[in-house]
């Protein structure tokens, strides 16, 4: 079975609540949900923290014994010089995603610190990105 894990940086367990203009009205927790169903053949693990440290652990523990690794790492994106550093240390593949268009957002909200080291990064679909991202990651496991 493949075996993903989506991680979340800060204030994305406000999803459904926070800026819904921006984010959207749906809960993470009701999506994962959806997921699980439309994706049986994928385990997918699923982690959040408002912490910087506690994200760059989550990247390395879970990027050492997942496929893949789908990860939002939220306002740490733009800042964090740990987050890429992570994501470069591990053996899984990771996809970038982004709720909002990064580009239709604030200047400094238009640099993604550790895209360069994803496979793929999708930004601006809302939710919709994640099930983007695990399409791409059944059918190129599907090819193989």
């Amino acid at each position: 079975m493949l075996n993903v894990s989506i991680l979340h940086g800060p204030n994305l367990n406000l999803l459904g609540t926070r800026q819904p203009d921006i984010y959207g009205d749906r809960s993470f927790e009701d999506l994962l949900t959806e997921l699980q169903t439309e994706f049986p053949s994928v385990k997918i693990n699923y982690a959040q923290t408002n912490v910087e440290g506690d994200l760059v652990s989550l990247i390395q523990s879970h990027g050492f014994k997942s496929d893949y690794l789908i990860l939002n790492a939220a306002a740490y994106t733009h800042t964090s010089v740990a987050i890429p550093d992570a994501v470069a240390a591990v053996p899984a593949q990771v996809i970038g995603v982004h709720l909002s268009n990064i580009y239709q957002r604030e200047e400094v909200r238009h640099v993604d610190l550790f895209a360069k080291h994803c496979v793929a990064c999708l930004f601006g679909f809302g939710l919709e990105g994640y099930k983007m991202a695990l399409r791409y990651i059944t059918n190129v496991e599907d090819d193989k």
